[in-house]
């Protein structure tokens, strides 16, 4: 009964995840309509970009980590 409700709680920990997804997609997406619009700042905006996809990357790391303590805890 234990390790059931382990695998189910790190599976369903994992959803996070998809939340991470999505917001990689939509930082992205908002950097390729801001240089669309204005092509001048391209590395202005490719800076904030990056800083933006490693803060949410890092919680996508961050949910894996709790996915492999509640599966191997």
């Amino acid at each position: 009964m234990l390790v059931a409700s382990q695998k189910i709680g790190a599976g369903l920990s994992t959803t996070g995840l998809a939340g991470c997804g999505l917001g990689i997609g939509i930082v992205f997406a908002g950097l390729l309509i801001s240089t669309a619009i204005n092509p001048f700042v391209k590395d202005d905006l490719f800076r904030v970009a990056m800083l933006g996809f490693a803060l949410t990357e890092a919680i996508a790391l961050f949910t894996l980590m709790v996915t492999f303590l509640v599966l191997f805890n």
